[in-house]
């Protein structure tokens, strides 16, 4: 593969990604299968590893998701809530221990504790009592629902025995399988639909505003991950020990290992005995005991180096094809969905399954009324994964993927090197339009509260919106007589719509839905050309010179400003007072004389946080890095430092200092 051919295809697996990570964490519908999502992202991973000069820290490989519900108070993070690197073979696992041996020279021993499948809390505890409870978020920040877990009975509001002054502890909320089956049913005979799965009837209890719904639901909790600054044991599993008699509830099956055989001797049996549980997992957690390893060890940009995800395989069922119809979506792309006969597949009924683009429904070689075999990798979104050609009925017709658009019969397009069909009518197919209206509407973009998918939907089939310029049109008369809106939804959506001329230039370039303009990218064409004006006159060449905009983002640029409909639609956003300039502000204290420095901390501090120290490092201008090389500045050593760490620096040459020392380096 050639440099054009890998920017090309890297573009094509971030814009693809970023919107499944958008489908599943901002608007709760995942369209993907887990397993398929996870081997898009190796791929990913790996052009990224081979060609660098692509890097963008804000790749969905460097990122990661959220699930954010702005009717809920937004908390920071104290320890950020990072996913975890995802494998499904024994030989994965074999490849992780082998990471781990080039990291470090020390003795270690691993931890191997059931993934439950629900939705991930941070529960803080101060002298004994709950006073916080969070959602993951966005790793950095996430929804505070202590209200609610207060009602889970599984969590303790108030701890017993020997405990830390002040600690953070995560977990798993869950819902068991019997309080799913009889939650499901009481919908069903209420004609409400039923949830897909435990996992998502989890979430959405969580997220309810009705806490005594909540309490209703039963939901249970296994907690498995301690954190804090004076804990009693270096041992993960010790403090999971500790923390069940505290008053938590631990998985009794967590086990420690001493080597590879345990691990694979403990990933077999639970693939078989997690069926008679009576929760969902999906899969086994492998970490590192120690933690004083784990803090050596570190972290990536998006998960942990020191803990890996081993996925159960997903269940397979065979059924009957019926017909195949086509969705488009924000940027054009065409996806055809299978439509099945009904059947169960890992406790649900599945009608519909993704065949993701045309050349998936060429390779599977795809007829009307096949019988084909469905898996439900995660036990969220089925895909078709092969097909019985001895039971095709010879009159059966093949699968044609469409050449007209299904919303509004434009020929459709493929660019070279890229699998997805695309519909080119930007400006005119209903779903590019509605898509777009969504996309500038939602969390990351102008965050527009009141709004959301079925709002926007209503809006444009009453002919009020057509663009995102239109918005700013809409008056009181236009949406207090709308379905499910009223006096106070519509004062809600005209004071948000107000409020959002205060959102920054970044955010309002990433709004706009350029194709492959995403967040980082926003950031980076503002922070170097300042404002619209400059973007929209730029010339391919000066936009390529901008710090990782490479030819294609540089064309998506040049053309969508090319279009006469887009500049009258800047016109009529800036007659809005939408912020179309970068403003630059500097933090407080913030200064560059760890400028150029590359620096790594190691080991435990007596005045700050590990993260205290990184944040102070960036505030002044230095980078943080995570293992010792020759071009490593310094190496701020605390107490517990690794050996193999120290002697590494110290054979290497690199200035070994003190907290004390950093400080004074800044002064």
């Amino acid at each position: 593969m050639n440099k054009t051919e890998a920017a090309n295809r890297i573009s094509l697996l971030r814009e693809d990604l970023d919107m499944h990570n958008y489908n599943y964490y901002v608007l709760n519908n995942p369209t993907i299968e887990d397993s398929l999502f996870d081997q898009r992202m190796a791929e990913l991973i790996e052009l990224e590893k081979q060609f660098p000069q692509f890097f963008d820290p804000g790749s969905p490989s460097q990122r990661v998701g959220s699930d954010l519900n702005l009717e809920f108070k937004q908390v920071p993070h104290k320890y950020q809530m990072l996913s975890l690197s995802n494998t499904y073979s024994e030989e994965e696992v074999q490849e992780f221990d082998q990471r781990i041996r080039k990291l470090t020279d020390e003795s270690y021993e691993y931890v191997c504790e059931l993934k439950f499948d629900g939705t991930s809390i941070s529960l803080t505890y101060e002298n004994g009592l709950l006073v916080r409870a969070v959602t993951r978020g966005d790793g950095e920040k996430g929804d505070d629902v202590t209200a609610n877990v207060k009602t889970i009975k599984s969590i303790p509001l108030r701890l017993k025995g020997d405990y830390p002054p002040e600690f953070e502890i995560r977990g798993e909320i869950l819902l068991p399988f019997a309080v799913f089956d009889a939650l499901n049913k009481e919908r069903e005979d209420i004609g409400e639909q039923p949830f897909a799965n435990p996992r998502n009837a989890a979430s959405g209890t969580l997220k309810s505003q009705n806490s005594s719904v909540v309490a209703s639901r039963q939901l249970d909790a296994y907690l498995y991950s301690v954190l804090g600054d004076n804990l009693p044991e270096n041992g993960h599993y010790e403090l999971l020990k500790h923390a069940s008699t505290w008053g938590f509830k631990i998985s009794e099956h967590t086990r420690k290992c001493n080597s590879l055989q345990e691990i694979n001797d403990f990933l077999r049996e639970w693939n078989i005995k997690r069926k008679d549980l009576p929760v969902a997992t999906d899969g086994v957690v492998i970490k590192i005991n120690s933690i004083n390893l784990q803090q050596e060890l570190g972290f990536t940009a998006k998960s942990p180096r020191w803990a890996i995800a081993y996925k159960f395989k997903a269940e397979r069922v065979s059924t009957i094809l019926n017909s195949v119809s086509y969705q488009v979506g924000r940027t054009g792309a065409v996806t055809p969905v299978a439509n099945l006969e009904p059947v169960l597949l890992a406790g649900t009924v599945v009608k519909r399954a993704t065949l993701h683009n045309a050349d998936v429904i060429k390779s599977l070689d795809l007829h009307l009324s096949d019988t084909v075999f469905v898996e439900k990798g995660g036990e969220i979104i089925p895909k078709i994964i092969s097909v019985d050609p001895e039971s095709r009925h010879p009159m059966s017709l093949p699968v044609e993927f469409l050449e007209r658009c299904p919303e509004c019969n434009t020929l459709l397009v493929r660019q070279e090197g890229e699998s997805a069909w695309y519909c080119p009518n930007e400006t005119g197919c209903p779903p590019q339009l509605k898509g777009k209206l969504e996309h500038f509407i939602s969390r990351k973009a102008m965050n527009i509260d009141g709004m959301g998918p079925e709002t926007i939907d209503l809006l444009f089939q009453q002919n009020l919106v057509y663009n995102v310029a239109d918005l700013y049109d809409l008056k009181f008369a236009d949406l207090v007589d709308l379905e499910r809106l009223g006096e106070k939804s519509a004062n809600r959506i005209l004071e948000s719509l107000r409020s959002s001329t205060d959102v920054p230039f970044e955010r309002v370039l990433f709004a706009l839905g350029i194709r492959y303009v995403g967040e980082t990218v926003a950031k980076k064409l503002a922070q170097a050309l300042k404002s619209i004006d400059e973007i929209g006159k730029a010339s391919f060449d000066e936009l390529t010179h901008v710090d990782e905009i490479g030819s294609k983002i540089a064309e998506s640029i040049v053309s969508w400003f090319a279009n006469d409909k887009n500049r009258k639609l800047i016109e009529r956003l800036k007659g809005h007072q939408l912020c179309f300039e970068s403003i630059s502000e500097e933090k407080e204290g913030q200064t560059d004389k760890l400028n150029g420095l590359s620096i790594l901390i190691s080991g435990t501090f007596t005045k700050f946080s590990r993260d205290e120290i990184k944040a102070y490092i960036e505030l002044h201008g230095g980078k943080n890095v995570t293992s010792i090389s020759a071009k490593t500045s310094y190496l701020v050593a605390g107490e517990n430092i690794g050996p193999s760490k120290l002697e590494k620096a110290q054979k290497l040459k690199i200035p070994i200092i003190s907290e004390d020392d950093l400080l004074r380096l800044t002064n």
